[in-house]
């Protein structure tokens, strides 16, 4: 018998030791995440041959390019999750295009995400001279029409060097393709991306080059001014991607958790208490299975993000002795924040405009008061 056969059937052992396994996992799941190909796809094929090797559950993925196509089939329950990015936060919200009259505010909840050496901030081209994001002063910000991840986290983090839409120039693209194409053709300077995407790569061995500039944590004016903004975005050492970004030459910036691993509260407590656990117990067997999978470790979870966790995936995370007293009181006080939405949404949709364009705009505003009433940031105005 093999060393790694002796590790599986440890892990196997304990996995189906208790009666939450042999009666909640089952035999086949369906999730949902991006695009085949894409890293957070890579991610959940890795944890889900995983999931089949230990506990004989077979993961079906199903695929898809924006956020409402990845959560329609768990809101018709057809699928138990969704792994997604920050469309969790957009949907919690009831904002863009959860914002239509089919959706509204979701009460997303969180089992686990993945937060690995990469950053997600402002790739700039080094030709430009810009050393902080305050010399973006005056220089040309590409943004995706149709995607408010891109759009509105570029805008947000400008805002860090006390910079405003205004004060930069837009260059509006079709695609993320196409504004990095734009970039590396002089015809935008600045966009949002990943540290680690093949974008930003390719664009760093272009002729222009790309920088990351920093955004140093002990900057309280410049983070406060950005979580207005999206408060999603956190601070971070990141120590791999483009640019020349290494453990021995890090930048601080901004990131955020991707893929997030999320579903509804109404699902079984028992099913996502079982899933976050098996989850935290094969890491070992899937951390090297995809790039980025390794962010998924149990000490890389954030417990005070912007949307709350799952009870599920809580009971897991207390069995861990990772979920403390201040987490708990974060979390209740983001349920709270999504039921002020829920109730303004119910009272809104009963007799909103029937014009598309009409309801979306009145609800933001129905939206806005009932949060302002509360006593809660608005955020999205």
């Amino acid at each position: 018998m093999t060393r790694r056969s002796v590790v599986t059937g440890a892990v196997l052992a304990l996995l189906i030791s208790g009666p939450a396994f042999s009666q909640a996992i089952p035999k086949e799941m369906s999730w949902t995440a991006y695009d085949t190909g894409s890293s957070g796809f890579n991610i959940a094929v890795a944890i889900g041959q995983q999931f089949k090797k230990v506990l004989g559950s077979d993961v079906r993925i199903l695929p898809s390019g924006n956020d409402t196509g990845r959560l329609a089939p768990v809101k018709a329950n057809r699928a138990i999750l969704s792994q997604m990015g920050i469309g969790t936060y957009f949907a919690q919200e009831g904002v863009f295009e959860f914002g239509a009259k089919s959706w509204g505010p979701q009460p997303s909840r969180l089992l686990m995400s993945a937060t690995a050496c990469n950053g997600l901030g402002l790739a700039v081209a080094k030709d430009t001279g810009v050393k902080q994001i305050k010399d973006l002063k005056g220089k040309r910000l590409g943004v995706v029409v149709g995607s408010p991840a891109l759009t509105q986290g570029a805008i947000a983090l400008i805002a860090f060097g006390d910079l405003t839409e205004k004060d930069v120039t837009l260059v509006q693209f079709s695609s993320n393709n196409a504004m990095w194409k734009g970039i590396i053709n002089n015809e935008a300077d600045a966009a949002l991306s990943s540290t680690i995407s093949g974008q930003s790569k390719e664009a760093d061995s272009s002729p222009r080059g790309i920088v990351w500039p920093p955004m140093p944590a002990d900057d309280k004016a410049g983070w406060a001014r950005v979580h207005k903004k999206a408060p999603y975005f956190v601070a971070q050492n990141v120590t791999c991607g483009a640019g020349g970004l290494s453990p021995q030459t890090p930048v601080a910036m901004s990131s955020y958790a991707y893929p997030i691993f999320m579903t509804y509260p109404d699902r079984p407590a028992d099913l996502v208490y079982a899933v976050t656990k098996a989850m935290i117990d094969t890491y070992n067997d899937y951390k090297t299975g995809a790039p980025g999978a390794e962010g998924m470790a149990l000490s890389t979870q954030n417990f005070t993000w912007v949307v709350p966790y799952h009870d599920g995936a809580i009971r897991a995370f207390k069995e861990k002795g990772v979920w403390t007293d201040a987490a708990q009181k974060h979390n209740d006080n983001l349920v709270k924040r999504q039921q002020v939405m829920l109730d303004a949404w119910k009272a809104y949709s009963a007799g909103g405009p029937s014009d598309d364009k009409a309801f979306a705009e009145g609800w933001m505003k129905a939206r806005a008061a009932a949060l302002q009433k509360a006593g809660m940031d608005v955020i999205f105005e």
